[in-house]
């Protein structure tokens, strides 16, 4: 600890006096502190907290029995079992479960840095679109690869949803990989719930949907994406809180996970090649249920935009009015006529008609209409050179 001396950082770890209130540990304080594990500082002057996973790497301790070689004897709580490891210390865990999950120590950095943003911008969603509480849960199920994780938080916050929760992850939790692809939406990794079975992450909500590209012999009702969105909107204006459940990469959820769902949700897809990438999946869901929110935008919008409609962006023009669509008509036919075009004559109105529908399906606006009469009148009074200033 004499290194972080050097930096400065000893006042702060000073430890405040048992007759001073804890409410003098101030905000400016608390973020110097967060700051220096978030960006782990203490890598530069090699110095780590206990319990930490940057601690147990400086230790050269690369797997759990590394770990348990460190103890003399490894007692067990839970159980009364205990482990004889010829080392120096005296330890005691839980289970064999709870060691096998938490050996390697805490990431107190990925922790500083979740504290430090509740610090600095207060309990936030990822914006300010759905109201908190009105969004679906995203329940991943032992989910496989820490990479998927990060890009269904990024899926989420596309369609602003941002409560992730995660039962049993593979690679363990919490993940800075995940994190580092989440890109924006990394406040939904820092913010995301860590579940050691599914029946916990699922026990506060009324109605879930389990995701599914198999069939399965269950009598459950069956719902596209869609429809399942619909039914979220609509319990969720009721006051209930609802979850969507997706299983693991390799081989989805399992019939019991499905058999706590109140619904399955299955893709209309290829029936050839069914597997989505988890992220994938999240994103169709996702984009269902925002859509049937009704508060969509069409791409994004800044301070200095309006949010876009459906249809032809005419900008600060409007549409034709039928007296300068009819002006436009009788300039062009007369310049036509001058120039012989309608031959034969008895063909004149059978030409006219045709030229006149073709122009209308332009749906033309008023200044299309003065670009084409400029046009006309250029092409007619000076072919090939341009008009004068007087014409």
């Amino acid at each position: 600890m004499h290194d972080l001396h050097e930096n400065g950082i000893e006042r702060y770890l000073t430890p405040v006096s048992a007759t001073k209130d804890e409410s003098s540990f101030d905000a400016d304080t608390l973020e110097t502190i967060l700051t220096y594990c978030a960006e782990q500082r203490c890598a530069n002057v090699d110095a780590t907290c206990p319990g930490c996973r940057l601690d147990t790497q400086k230790a050269g301790i690369a797997n759990i029995d590394d770990f348990v070689r460190r103890f003399a004897r490894l007692d067990f709580t839970d159980s009364g079992l205990e482990i004889a490891a010829g080392g120096n210390a005296h330890g005691q865990v839980p289970s064999l479960t709870w060691l096998m999950r938490n050996w390697a120590g805490e990431e107190y950095w990925f922790w500083a840095r979740r504290v430090l943003r509740k610090l600095r911008y207060g309990l936030r969603q990822v914006d300010d679109l759905i109201a908190e509480g009105a969004a679906p849960a995203v329940i991943l199920v032992e989910p496989q690869i820490p990479e998927n994780i990060g890009m269904v938080a990024r899926a989420m916050g596309n369609f602003a949803i941002d409560e992730l929760r995660v039962v049993q992850p593979r690679d363990g939790w919490p993940s800075e990989k995940a994190r580092a692809v989440a890109s924006g939406a990394a406040a939904i990794i820092d913010d995301a719930g860590r579940f050691d079975a599914l029946p916990a992450a699922i026990s506060d909500l009324n109605w879930v949907a389990a995701t599914t590209a198999r069939q399965r012999d269950m009598r459950k009702p069956v719902m596209t994406p869609d429809e399942a969105a619909r039914e979220i909107t609509t319990r969720i204006a009721r006051g209930e809180k609802c979850g969507i459940l997706f299983g693991r990469e390799r081989n989805g959820l399992q019939t019991d996970e499905i058999a706590l769902a109140d619904a399955m949700v299955m893709i209309p897809i290829n029936n050839r090649f069914a597997s989505l990438n988890l992220a994938q999946a999240v994103l169709i869901l996702g984009y269902e249920w925002l859509k049937a929110t009704g508060r969509a935008s069409l791409g994004r919008v800044t301070p200095n935009e309006e949010p876009l409609v459906p249809g032809v962006n005419l900008g600060g023009s409007r549409p034709a009015t039928r007296e300068e669509l009819i002006g436009l008509f009788e300039h062009l036919e007369l310049e036509l006529d001058r120039a012989g075009f309608f031959n034969p004559p008895h063909r004149r109105r059978v030409v006219v008609r045709n030229v006149r529908t073709m122009l209308m399906r332009m749906q033309a606006t008023e200044q299309e209409v003065r670009t084409l009469r400029g046009i006309v009148a250029t092409l007619s009074h000076r072919k090939g050179s341009g008009r004068n200033a007087s014409d």
